[in-house]
């Protein structure tokens, strides 16, 4: 069954699926970690993939930017394609020298100013949480594959470009132990609750809001790969 955003049929999806925001990224990852990737959606260019990861299949969508587009492609996915788990693997700009250039981050809880879940559910809580069991997995695996993380919230912002002072990057750290910020998770995390299946977010720090440093195309690939080489072991044992 296809839908309005998705062209695939229920058999093309993968139980587990990685969900970069970049539709492009999705590609990169079916070509070059999936074995005998096929094609299963290319609607408005958000690039859905199914391969093999050591002999388990997997799949591999875009997101999008933001949490509307999170928000439909994640809730799709659950809903009408019967995905039991999706890990967002995406970047993040750190606003704590607590969370270093590179570091790949294990969100634990996605603060949000964003109506998102009040409107979607009537759900008030603007601290959205990741399926617990499967952090767990994925710490645990990290320790087997030597790719280290942090764990930390995640401030989950609507707004890439703010006017002035608002975002307060300090403000975020103190109050909500949100170490970085990125665009996507609350969503993800909230959509997964109301429909009773998993979700995780992996994030690599590809740029500083606290030292000003960003991470040169070259390093953004090396960074990346061992996010997507941790969520990808993490996916196989599920």
């Amino acid at each position: 069954m296809s839908t309005a955003h998705n062209s695939a049929n229920i058999e093309d999806v993968a139980k587990v699926v990685l969900m970069p925001g970049d539709p492009l990224r999705a590609k990169l990852i079916a070509e070059n970690f999936l074995k005998d990737a096929v094609l299963f959606n290319d609607v408005r260019g958000m690039l859905g993939y199914t391969g093999t990861y050591k002999g388990k299949r997997v799949s591999v969508m875009g997101s999008g930017m933001g949490m509307a587009s999170m928000g439909i492609y994640s809730y799709e996915l659950f809903k009408f394609y019967d995905v039991d788990a999706i890990i967002r693997v995406g970047s993040t700009g750190s606003y704590s020298e607590r969370l270093p250039m590179k570091s790949v981050a294990l969100v634990k809880g996605s603060y949000s100013e964003s109506t998102y879940a009040l409107a979607q559910s009537g759900d008030k809580d603007t601290m959205q949480y990741p399926d617990e069991d499967l952090n767990k997995l994925i710490e645990s695996v990290s320790q087997e594959v030597s790719i280290p993380v942090v764990k930390t919230n995640t401030h989950s912002s609507d707004v890439f470009y703010y006017e002035g002072d608002l975002e307060q990057p300090e403000k975020m750290v103190e109050e909500q132990d949100a170490l970085c910020v990125e665009m996507e998770s609350f969503a993800l995390f909230h959509n997964a609750k109301v429909l009773n299946k998993k979700a995780a977010c992996l994030l690599t720090v590809s740029d500083s809001l606290c030292t000003n440093e960003h991470l040169s195309a070259d390093e953004r690939q090396t960074s990346f790969n061992e996010m997507i080489t941790l969520a990808l072991e993490s996916a196989i044992r599920l």
